[in-house]
């Protein structure tokens, strides 16, 4: 079954209000094998209300409405649908008898047109609003479903679980499950990871594989579809495995976490303590790792030593370091690391020193980075950056970079 979600109201056009509903009843269908092709929004007007519906009904069997059941004029979903599919209104009694007992039992006077919200298209299946008064609608014309449902997000959604959703299983000849997982990487470029995975994103077709640029960082969506939950996720499971043998260096984490989550995770599991020296990114790296509950564990402390006075006084990086290569250098920053770590005791080290912009600094123009990692028994490591954007967009990518490092180390 194909659908397409109409999301009808002026206000969301003006951006008064965000389309809470149609993200909802996409994540929704598509556990139960609903494809939705389609998002459209529309004002409260009758014509235009009209084009979105004809042509919905050219590539949609099921046609959702959200908005535009209340009592007002500019409410004109039911009647633009009736309309459309050659049939009239009638009141439902069970719906009117509900707006009544509402009015009485507050105490308000109940005016003409809210027995408009008991309204109803003649010969639907009514869905009951047990959270508002406009009842929701299913009824077939013409081998398209319409489903109509209030716009408030409080009252539409348990509409759709408790009545809306069975009424569209019930009509389903085969229901097949929409699965997906989702891979973050971090460390290579969108186009890069296309190219090392290309001739698997060729031969897709169950699952289907989405590639989403997000803030520096590269999105994977893998999304099956089967009647068997179980088979759904085989299939995942073997495309995933597929993928991660060529780019799996890269491969950080699933769904909705972060880096610094990542990172935050792994250095409590290994029981690794951890200290920062930050110039460049001025106590953006600890900013991010500390919200994360329970980096109390993990986190010693830390230094925004962000003027060559304090990298001297306080980190006691040689000034014989800073007059022959200067505080943007492999050298401050390997000083920075390896200090800091013994300042606070911890057993991991990291510094970042370099050029946000706008202006360049000590020779160095915007983008230059170096980033050191101090631990104990190793070696310290110094990471040369070269990286593009705006102020904000560098010094965010420089602590993604330095969660990426530490998570490749301590692995």
């Amino acid at each position: 079954m194909n659908a397409e979600i109409i999301a009808v109201g002026s206000e969301l056009l003006l951006g008064q209000i965000t389309n809470t509903n149609a993200r909802f009843l996409s994540q929704h269908l598509a556990e139960i094998g609903v494809n939705i092709y389609y998002h459209t929004v529309v004002g409260d007007n009758e014509g235009r209300l009209e084009e979105a519906v004809k042509l919905a009904q050219k590539r949609a069997d099921l046609i959702i409405f959200s908005g535009g059941l209340g009592p007002t004029k500019d409410d004109l979903t039911k009647e633009t649908i009736a309309r459309l599919i050659g049939t009239t209104l009638e009141y439902n009694e069970e719906a009117l008898e509900g707006i009544e007992a509402y009015f009485a039992k507050t105490g308000r006077v109940m005016t003409e047109n809210n027995k408009k919200q008991a309204l109803v298209i003649k010969d639907s299946t009514v869905l009951a609003n047990d959270h508002g008064m406009a009842p929701g609608m299913f009824v077939k014309a013409d081998d398209v479903y319409y489903m109509l449902l209030p716009g408030p997000p409080r009252e539409m959604q348990p509409m759709f679980l408790t009545y809306g959703r069975p009424q569209i299983l019930h009509t389903m000849e085969k229901v097949e499950r929409i699965e997906s997982r989702v891979l973050r990487f971090f460390g290579i470029g969108e186009s890069a990871l296309e190219t090392e995975i290309d001739d698997i994103l060729m031969k897709q077709t169950n699952p289907t594989i989405a590639p989403l640029a997000g803030d520096g960082e590269v999105i994977l969506r893998i999304t099956a579809k089967h009647e068997s939950t179980e088979e759904a996720f085989r299939l995942i499971q073997q495309a995933e495995d597929e993928i991660l043998e060529r780019v799996g260096a890269f491969f950080y984490g699933y769904e909705e976490t972060t880096i610094a989550s990542e990172l935050a995770d792994k250095l409590k599991e290994k029981q690794m303590t951890i200290a920062a020296a930050e110039s460049l990114t001025g106590g953006l790296f600890l900013g991010e790792l500390t919200a994360i509950p329970g980096t109390s564990e993990v986190v010693k402390g830390g230094i925004v030593c962000y003027t060559n006075a304090i990298k001297e006084q306080v980190l006691q990086v040689k000034k014989e370091t800073l007059d022959a290569y200067g505080a943007v250098s492999a050298e401050c920053a390997r000083e920075l690391a390896e200090n800091v770590r013994k300042l606070c005791g911890s057993q991991i080290g990291i510094s970042f020193t370099g050029v946000a912009g706008p202006d360049d600094l000590d020779g160095q123009e915007p983008g230059t980075v170096f980033l050191a990692i101090a631990s104990e028994g190793n070696e310290t490591a110094v990471h040369s950056l070269k990286l593009a954007g705006s102020r904000a967009g560098i010094r965010k990518r420089t602590v993604k970079y330095g969660c990426h490092y530490l998570l490749q180390l301590i692995d």
